[in-house]
């Protein structure tokens, strides 16, 4: 095998799958991440698909029972907590052969890195300082860690990846913002409490959502219109400032919803975008998940796909005994055409969240409402919800050890 060593950034989704499909091929990985630890906090993600058949080849599947949740309604309410619309998710359940789950996107998260930490070398609270390719090898500068050479590096760090600013440049030549910013954060003992239903209230250019969740806990999230060029702010205060100009105002449990902040202490803050590339590899340096290929977090599957593009990727590299030029050029022939259909139908789909205008959240909700239609919904969400990629079985020599 020509290439041996792989360096991997980010531990969120990505990241932790190819480091295990890696481990599986034979490959030594050695997995970097920013953060001091796996993050407790985001949002929640509807998990289906292509995602569902990697983590049950992976043996996650009771893992995913036992910290998912099985939504039974989507609900949209008025200002005094009225219903407007909503549908059961029984069509999602039909179409996808019973195999749809909602989960925090954290849980997954841990689920995958513990599948891959008891052959990989994970380093948090590090990262990459800069990146030099040489003949045979990557020359890396850490933070923390100092030097080292590795065979491949792969960028699986998500939307802002520093990986691909550091091979490919700066991020504005290749993100597609979509004119909306999300926020989540999670707090205890909130009340009202629906379980297994998602609740939103939309305003025009606003939506506010809640999930109740396992151990009196309550999700939130926020999305909202937001046109400034200018990159997400990373300081509590001014996310908190934005959150509290933006809902003050609204209607339905904003006001109260607003005075959880008080409570938080991880708010999740970003803007919805896509990333768009001609090429996901530099020499020996290629990228995976949201750093190549970012739908959006609005598209609902960006976990999926992830984690769909990551086995591919290891696959690539096993089927080519560590060839990374053949490797790197299969994956994308693989995935290209599937992820440009994604990333064009997460385009639809974004807006859906929070029409600009009252006439937009009128024909929304009527949407919405003829959804309660099986018929109908299974019509509406088939076109997003089946995947048509056909996964390859490719051969896992070390598999067995590592399970």
């Amino acid at each position: 095998m020509r290439s041996k060593t792989v360096l991997i950034s980010g531990a969120g989704v990505a990241g932790p799958t190819l480091a295990y499909w890696l481990n599986a091929a034979g490959f030594e990985t050695t997995i970097v991440e920013r953060a001091p630890r796996l993050r407790t906090g985001g949002y929640v993600i509807d998990f289906w698909g292509l995602g569902y058949d990697i983590a049950e080849r992976m043996g996650l599947a009771a893992g995913l029972g036992s910290v998912g949740y099985h939504i039974r309604e989507f609900r949209v309410v008025g200002g005094q907590g009225q219903r407007l619309a909503g549908f059961g998710t029984k069509a999602f359940d039909a179409l996808t052969g019973g195999r749809f789950i909602t989960l925090r996107r954290s849980d997954l998260s841990k689920l995958l890195l513990e599948a891959a930490d008891s052959s990989s070398e994970v380093l948090f609270d590090d990262e990459i300082v800069s990146l030099r390719e040489q003949t045979d090898s990557v020359r890396v500068q850490f933070r923390v860690a100092g030097e080292r050479d590795f065979d491949l590096v792969v960028g699986a760090d998500g939307l802002s990846s520093n990986v691909r600013t550091l091979a490919f440049g700066p991020q504005a030549q290749f993100e597609k913002r979509l004119g909306y910013s999300v926020a989540a954060f999670e707090v205890q003992g909130y009340r009202p409490r629906d379980k297994d239903v998602y609740v939103i209230h939309n305003e025009p250019g606003r939506m506010v959502g809640r999930v109740a969740l396992r151990n009196d806990r309550t999700l939130f999230l926020f999305v909202f219109a937001d046109d400034d060029p200018r990159p997400s702010p990373h300081d509590f205060a001014t996310q908190r400032r934005i959150l509290q100009a933006t809902f003050g105002s609204a209607r339905w449990e904003c006001a109260q919803i607003l005075d959880r902040l008080d409570d938080v202490t991880e708010l999740y803050f970003d803007r919805v975008s896509q990333i768009k590339m001609d090429k996901w590899s530099h020499g020996r340096v290629a990228l995976v998940g949201d750093a190549a290929f970012c739908v959006s977090l609005l598209a609902g599957q960006g976990s999926a796909l992830a984690m769909t593009a990551a086995y591919a990727l290891g696959g690539e590299l096993a089927k080519a005994d560590g060839d990374y030029h053949a490797a790197f050029r299969a994956y994308e022939r693989l995935l290209r055409p599937f992820i440009a259909k994604k990333q064009k139908g997460a385009e639809r789909f974004s807006a859906a969240f929070a029409p600009r205008t009252g006439w937009g959240l009128l024909l929304r909700n009527q949407v919405v409402k003829a959804c309660a239609i099986p018929a109908v919904a299974r019509f509406a969400f088939s076109r997003d919800i089946t995947d048509t990629l056909r996964l390859p079985d490719y051969v896992w020599p070390a598999l067995e050890r590592i399970r």
